[in-house]
């Protein structure tokens, strides 16, 4: 082993909208360390960090988050109504459902439903 994973870091033009808007999803409490960089502690998992970036972001993320959810469409809605954006339709199989999402910044992610873990 090299190391251990310390934190997932997105780049976006708004470090503490962003950060507010996923402690609307995550819960957890936000650390800002500067007007370029804020945390986002959640309550379980691992630290979410937001880094301010001059440019936009363009195309699909290579990497995205998976926020499991008990039920579906009710994480959708209160999604939405933090500021998400619903991509497509939800996709239902035998292991569960999930919806791919973008935040308010565009970044793609996923509501879950079920044991599986979903490519946005």
């Amino acid at each position: 082993m090299i190391g251990r994973l310390d934190e997932v870091v997105v780049d976006c033009h708004d470090p503490i909208l962003l950060a507010e808007f996923w402690q609307r999803v995550l819960g957890g409490y936000i650390v800002r360390q500067s007007h370029e960089w804020v945390a986002l502690e959640p309550p379980t998992g691992i630290t979410v960090s937001f880094q301010l970036v001059p440019e936009h972001k363009h195309g699909k993320n290579r990497v995205h988050l998976d926020i499991d959810v008990g039920d579906l469409l009710e994480a959708i809605a209160a999604t939405v109504a933090a500021g998400a954006t619903v991509i497509g339709a939800p996709v239902y199989d035998e292991l569960g459902g999930f919806q791919v999402m973008a935040d308010p910044e565009g970044n793609e992610f996923c509501l879950i439903n079920g044991p599986t873990a979903i490519t946005a």
